[in-house]
């Protein structure tokens, strides 16, 4: 008995407009995830906010969407399209067509976009480590630059469980200054 839902309960939830219907620009509420300046990691955090405060949590925990044949299906499927665009619209484009290509759901982009960033770490840890030893203050903009660079780089070091200390960045930020 339990397990049959009520039609008139089910038409009036249908009729309530749902609070991601109200995001009329991801953009303007989320940065745009390029790997180097908004690290994986905190894109996550942010992102994960909003997917809480818009109530569509469902599409990435693995929570399974209602059967087709329930009336509630379709508008779940129109808001999984749209959070699948929330997702879209706040990835870099040199990231996009990694993840666009065959997906259609959130929470496949979501998965996909995990796999990018944290598959394959002592690989990207070894990279991200040789970028971080090897850059100099000759090879940026100003000093600024160059301590942006490096907080980036042990942002993205951490994101692959290769945190770096503070001895560590204090050694390579005057290994990186000019003799």
């Amino acid at each position: 008995m339990g397990d049959k839902v009520d039609p008139s309960a089910a038409a009036t939830k249908l009729s309530t407009l749902h609070p991601a219907y109200s995001v009329t620009n991801i953009q303007s509420k989320s940065r745009t995830l390029d790997g180097t300046t908004v690290t994986y990691s905190s894109w996550v955090q942010l992102f994960q906010l909003h997917v809480v405060a818009y109530k569509v949590a469902d599409h990435i925990d693995g929570t399974p969407p209602p059967p087709k044949a329930e009336p509630l299906y379709a508008q779940w499927k129109e808001l999984d399209a749209l959070f699948l665009q929330w997702i879209l619209s706040t990835v870099s484009d040199n990231i996009l067509p990694r993840n666009l290509p065959n997906t259609i759901s959130a929470k496949q982009a979501w998965d996909k976009l995990e796999k990018i960033y944290l598959s394959n770490k002592k690989a990207r840890a070894a990279a991200l480590e040789t970028r971080f030893c090897n850059l100099s203050l000759s090879a940026c903009a100003s000093l600024d630059d160059y301590c942006q660079q490096l907080q980036n780089l042990v942002t993205q070091l951490a994101d692959v469980d290769h945190p770096v200390t503070n001895s560590q960045l204090v050694l390579q930020l005057v290994r990186g200054l000019p003799a």
